[in-house]
């Protein structure tokens, strides 16, 4: 059955003339058609990283901006993922929106961004949210699910009537790209793949074969 699912793509197609040159300008606006298109959490995305021992970890976050710099997001910084950022401060990022038969890749160096912008978007999280980062001792192992309930109830108790803070172990990455390839399905497989490359301090931009 795996072997049989499978579809055209036919929905639009990527050229050379139709690019910015500048990534972070046609991310922006294929980001705003796939918000416009309806594309259900069109920030979420993969974002891999390498593990002290050398391996490969994925998993989905939620892109929170796009800066004149890269790509923004929030997590913890004693998380798996912030513990294996420290150890090689690098990511590729990987934006999947079907409906429009479009990804973009995303590969770079990864740096902290600073207190005031985690402050800043802290303070604008859902109260509940806060309280989670708060409560939440990420990607530890937890004995059950009421553990977590038992801390987020005394985070709740704690800041009963106060703003919640910024935990200190909590803030934003940056990915500062190095690469950055669009995606676009065509018919017969033989997709449009146009990838921007840092070079000199330049983006040069390439096709590459499906």
């Amino acid at each position: 059955m795996l072997a049989q699912l499978r579809r055209e793509y036919r929905a639009n197609s990527l050229d050379e003339s139709g690019v910015a040159g500048d990534p972070l300008v046609d991310f922006r606006r294929w980001f705003a058609e796939a918000h416009a298109a309806g594309v259900d959490e069109p920030n979420a995305m993969t974002l891999a990283t390498v593990s002290a021992e050398g391996f490969p970890r994925a998993r989905v976050v939620l892109l929170k901006d796009v800066d004149d710099s890269g790509f923004v997001f929030f997590t913890n910084y004693e998380s798996a993922k912030g513990h294996e950022m420290a150890h090689r401060e690098a990511a590729a990022l990987v934006f999947l929106w079907l409906p429009l038969e479009r990804s973009v890749r995303v590969e770079g160096r990864v740096e902290r961004v600073d207190t005031a912008t985690s402050d800043a978007y802290f303070a604008q999280r859902p109260r509940a949210s806060q309280l989670g980062a708060s409560a939440s001792p990420q990607s530890r192992v937890v004995a059950d699910r009421s553990e977590l309930e038992r801390a987020f109830a005394a985070a709740e108790a704690r800041y009963a009537g106060a703003e919640v803070p910024r935990p200190a172990g909590w803030g934003g990455y940056r990915v500062i790209p190095a690469s950055v390839e669009f995606w676009q399905g065509r018919q017969s497989r033989l997709h449009d793949r146009l990838r921007y490359r840092r070079v000199d301090g330049d983006w040069r931009i390439e096709r590459l074969a499906p």
